[in-house]
């Protein structure tokens, strides 16, 4: 493998089709497609400050990295990364990608990123103004993860998330087979049109969650205050400890909690409208 050592380039595709090629602390200066079409990639302390620097490249190392908001777009149409120990302030990361193992990464500006992408592994990763985050990806696997930015997840598949912390309006929208663990998340309109949702161990928050959900399944979850009118015509069993403030128009299944403020069943109820709802006895 050749080692580019404390070099600079910039311009217009300046290491083009390269293989088995290391770089340790290369700065690469405004441009595009630094390291298009290229494989067997390290890049380990480098510093990217123009667009587009990994575009169609399979088997990529990346350790120790700063991408700048100039290097938007850094990485699409590749295989095989693995990031470690990174700072991205890009945004419109990881777009049509497979088979990516991120791990201690901070991503503040995370506008638009993780777009149909497959088989993805986040541990420790921490994004922020994160508005579109995973739209239409699948096989994802996350744990130890923070996120602040709304509309996540959309339209996502076969999805594990364990220890985390979501703040999202409209998250996990359209989304099929999703299970959260040990996990806060909070923001409008939470699971909306979901199918096989299920939440174990979680704290929900936002207002009118949960609803329109097919096969929906939470349990040992608590509900904030302010996620009220909950569950409106979905498919459900919930096992709720402690207080939910309002449940509107459930369609059918089993809601159990320790105490229930307005349950709401109105002409507007779908049918089967047989979902049993009921307080926890022996609390």
């Amino acid at each position: 493998m050749k080692t580019i050592r404390n070099e600079e380039f910039g311009g217009e595709r300046p290491l083009f089709a390269t293989h088995d090629l290391r770089l340790e602390n290369v700065v690469i200066h405004a441009g595009e497609s630094a390291l298009k079409e290229c494989s067997d990639i390290e890049a380990i302390g480098c510093r990217f400050e123009g667009k587009y620097p990994f575009w169609h490249v399979y088997k990529f190392y990346i350790k120790d990295c700063f991408f700048t908001e100039g290097a938007r777009a850094a990485l699409w149409y590749s295989r095989n990364l693995v990031m470690r120990d990174t700072m991205v302030e890009a945004p419109k990361m990881f777009r049509e990608m497979e088979n990516l193992d991120i791990e201690n990464v901070e991503i503040p500006n995370a506008l638009e990123t993780l777009w149909h992408c497959k088989d993805v592994k986040l541990r420790n990763v921490k994004v922020a103004k994160a508005d579109y985050l995973f739209m239409h990806s699948h096989n994802i696997d996350i744990k130890d993860y923070h996120q602040e930015g709304n509309y996540s997840f959309q339209y996502c598949s076969n999805v594990v998330i364990r220890d985390a912390e979501i703040f999202s309006k409209d998250a996990f929208w359209g989304t099929e087979n999703v299970t959260v663990y040990d996990s806060t998340i909070s923001g409008e309109y939470l699971g909306w049109h979901s199918k096989n949702l299920k939440l174990v161990n979680c704290r929900i928050g936002g207002t009118q969650a949960l609803c329109y959900a097919r096969n929906l399944v939470m349990e040992n979850c608590t509900m904030d205050t302010d996620a009220d009118l909950c569950f409106e015509y979905s498919d459900v069993h919930a096992d709720i400890r402690g207080h939910v403030t309002s449940i509107k128009n459930p369609r059918s299944g089993k809601i159990v909690a320790d105490s229930i403020g307005e349950i709401i069943l109105d002409e507007n109820i779908k049918s089967p409208a047989n979902c049993e709802i009921e307080e926890r006895q022996g609390k």
